[in-house]
């Protein structure tokens, strides 16, 4: 008995501490005999919060899109070392553009490729065909045969606003149906990797922009598209915050000649031009100090259809002979022209058969000159 006792007051010692310690403070055992807790005490909300104003439009954006957003799979063949067939395989996006199921995404997405597979955000896969590319302007459209289609809404890319905010719909990394958000950063010319398509007035965003968002759409805030995710500056092949997309106005202007012939009728001026600036201006007597100087117009060329002149009387710029004495072109359809690159831009926004307002200076007077453009071979 008198070694029981020891061991009987320890356990009722050991109850009477279990009992004011857990027992008593808690009643509902929140500690089982492991030490474990029964029970986890949370704060949670006492509803779903509200959206904000912001995140409305964003899922606004998203739910209008991302059913016309697609998938572009393009199979093509290389060779290796020993000329033996190897295959290749790349990711794209693309949108659809009608009902008939056109689809605009870039010619770098589909070059080369024998054969191309979209997947709609239903995840159902259809084959397309390529019905009709722009390698200078990195364009594409392809076809599918699928029912239901929803196309988006083409927006305007002119006027657009540095700090406007944009939203990108692709397939990064093959992840489809991704949506980043970001703002316009600059508009401003960029020429593709490589010696690639120069884009003229390219919208440069900080919205995430990775591998296979190419040809996917760049939208506004209503859901509009503006432009056509083309390319990103990066160290390391993936979104650092420099990404351009192709204005939606480049591709409206050659879409039809795309989808009705394959391929786009070019327009070209038909003028060999000498950009000038105040000294240049003041040495020639010119009465504008910008413009572009005609030197030359192409024979039976739309400028020269036209009734534009080139030069008559033979000058030297330095060694180099020109000549002088053409009209001097000072705007086209109200934009200002400076140098080329502003034509360029013009014809970007034109296609061949289209009727321009060219305003320019013959001798000291000002003049409007209706031109039909021509077809573009190796003449602006």
């Amino acid at each position: 008995m008198k070694l029981l006792r020891p061991v009987v007051l320890a356990i009722i010692f050991a109850g009477a501490f279990f009992y004011f310690t857990t027992y008593r403070a808690n009643p509902i055992f929140p500690v089982n005999w492991f030490g474990r807790l029964n029970k986890v005490e949370i704060s949670e909300a006492a509803g779903p919060e509200a959206l904000d104003a912001e995140e409305q439009n964003n899922i606004s954006v998203y739910r209008k899109s991302i059913g016309s957003v697609v998938n572009v799979t393009s199979k093509a063949v290389t060779f290796d070392f020993f000329y033996g067939v190897v295959p290749e395989e790349g990711q794209g996006s693309g949108f659809v553009i009608d009902k008939d199921g056109h689809i605009l995404t870039n010619y770098h997405v589909v070059a080369d490729a024998r054969q191309v597979e979209v997947t709609l955000h239903n995840r159902k896969k259809y084959r397309a065909t390529i019905v009709g590319t722009d390698r200078s302007h990195d364009l594409a459209v392809i076809q599918i045969k699928a029912p239901d289609l929803v196309p988006m809404v083409l927006g305007d890319s002119r006027n657009l606003q540095v700090g406007q905010k944009v939203y990108a719909i692709g397939n990064p990394f093959g992840l489809s149906g991704t949506l980043t958000r970001g703002i316009v950063s600059s508009i401003r010319p960029v020429q593709e990797p490589n010696g690639g398509a120069t884009i003229d007035e390219a919208i440069q965003t900080d919205a995430a922009i990775n591998p296979g968002n190419s040809g996917g759409p760049l939208l506004n805030w209503h859901g509009d598209v503006i432009g056509i995710n083309t390319l990103i500056l990066s160290s390391v092949g993936q979104n650092s915050g420099i990404g351009f997309a192709i204005p939606i106005n480049t591709a409206k202007a050659v879409l039809n000649d795309l989808v009705t012939q394959g391929r786009v009728r070019r327009p070209a001026l038909g003028v060999r031009t000498l950009p000038i600036d105040s000294d240049l201006a003041e040495q020639l007597g010119l009465p504008a100090d910008y413009g572009l100087l005609i030197v030359q117009v192409v024979p039976d060329g739309a400028a020269a259809n036209a009734g534009l002149r080139g030069g008559t009387e033979r000058a030297y710029l330095g060694n180099i002979p020109i000549m002088v004495g053409g009209d001097l072109i000072v705007a086209i359809d109200g934009a200002k022209v400076e140098d080329q690159q502003d034509l360029a831009q013009v014809m970007n926004n034109h296609r061949a058969g289209d009727k321009v307002q060219v305003k320019i200076y013959r001798a000291k007077k000002k003049m409007d000159v209706t031109v039909t453009l021509g077809e573009a071979r190796d003449q602006v």
